[in-house]
């Protein structure tokens, strides 16, 4: 399929920080090809393999994590992508990097650091993830020898920041990464970052449903409660009528992550022609999201968040989860901060002189650590934890 007037055009990039002198050399590769290549290749994420998605430090090797489902939003967005003739690689790109910023233990992880550089000042105070994306991409990995971070180009790094829409009073974070990249947080971002941003609530809307089950906090019985997968279930069961409802699960979630893609590429469809952008300027100064779900299916999706809010992440077994890895987050600050000899040689190398940035410096250090890391460290640092069954 050709590309769209309104996607994203890899030839008229705004380009990187940092000139690469001889870089474009390295292969046949756009610049957002090149983005993605280097978001996978990163250390930053390949740590999502042991980074919490809803289930803590699981047991089972079938519950996904932060790579896993990072893999699943950029499947998802690249069929939205092709669909409606956008950039795909950026798309990609943007999907595969969204959760990079994310601590150990998820959300939880990231209300103890939030609580933990909660007093630190306007300048470097709190935590969010969002933030801490961009910042880890552009600082603290440090894969090439004459410049911070992975050097991504201002695309990539624009729907990072603002894949939500426009951000008008930014954390310190993502201003710090405005202040250097310029990175327009007032208007409204790139139709790529648009589709990443759904393609995120698609993936883990279902997926989570599917893990939920499996992991027994959850029936199918109980999700029918919902009138989205009331309708999905009963479609399945008419066209499976043979077979068992224990085998059945996936395909719910196919014919639910079908049914909300298809709405969301008809609405889409619809919203990018009535509004008559024509280049990717016309698309940031729209003033509205041209990506998005029909009101009908934007209704019934709220009703599964709140659903899921309820059943599954407010969970008593997930709560008291999530009250333990508090304690681990909130244990290694204080102990690193008390002591930041006992951080490891090269974070202790780079250790700024002064408050704010001191904590800061550990906070980053934290926030880079997998689930299992962040506990054998507490063991080691703090002291003995008892975790609640399956942590």
């Amino acid at each position: 399929m050709s590309a769209a007037p309104y996607a994203a055009d890899p030839a008229r990039s705004r380009g990187r920080l940092h000139d690469e002198p001889g870089g474009e050399q390295r292969g046949p590769r756009d610049c957002f090809q090149r983005d993605r290549d280097r978001i996978v290749h990163s250390i930053s994420f390949r740590r999502l393999r042991h980074k919490t998605q809803v289930f803590l430090a699981p047991d089972g090797d079938h519950f996904r994590v932060r790579l896993t489902h990072s893999l699943e939003v950029a499947q998802i967005g690249r069929t939205i992508a092709r669909a409606l003739g956008l950039n795909e690689d950026l798309t990609e790109a943007l999907c595969l990097a969204h959760d990079i910023g994310h601590p150990p233990f998820g959300h939880a992880g990231e209300d103890a650091l939030k609580a933990a550089m909660g007093e630190r000042g306007a300048d470097a105070g709190g935590f969010d993830h969002n933030g801490h994306t961009l910042r880890t991409l552009m600082r603290i990995e440090r894969p090439y020898p004459r410049w911070p971070g992975l050097n991504l180009t201002w695309e990539t790094l624009e729907g990072l920041a603002k894949h939500n829409g426009p951000c008008a009073a930014p954390p310190w974070a993502l201003a710090a990464a405005d202040a250097e990249a310029a990175l327009a947080l007032h208007s409204w971002p790139s139709l790529e970052a648009q589709v990443a941003a759904l393609a995120d609530d698609i993936a883990y809307d279902n997926h989570d449903i599917d893990d939920g089950v499996r992991a027994g906090l959850l029936t199918l019985e109980q999700i029918q409660a919902v009138p989205l997968v009331a309708r999905g279930w009963a479609d399945v069961r008419t066209r499976f009528s043979d077979c068992a409802p224990a085998m059945l699960r996936g395909e719910l979630v196919r014919t639910q992550i079908g049914a909300m893609v298809n709405d969301l590429i008809a609405d889409s469809r619809a919203r990018l022609a009535a509004s008559g952008v024509r280049s990717v300027d016309d698309v940031r100064a729209a003033g509205r999201a041209l990506i998005g779900f029909s009101d009908a299916m934007a209704g019934e999706e709220r009703v599964l968040k709140r659903f899921m809010y309820a059943n599954l992440y407010h969970h008593p077994r997930q709560l008291e989860a999530a009250a333990a890895a508090q304690e681990v987050v909130a244990g290694l600050f204080a102990a690193y901060r008390a002591d930041p000899a006992l951080l490891p040689e090269e974070w202790r190398a780079r250790l700024p002189a002064e408050e704010p940035w001191v904590s800061r410096h550990v906070a980053d250090f934290i926030a880079g650590m997998t689930d299992r890391y962040a506990v054998a460290r507490y063991r080691e640092v703090v002291g003995p934890i008892t975790l609640p069954d399956g942590f």
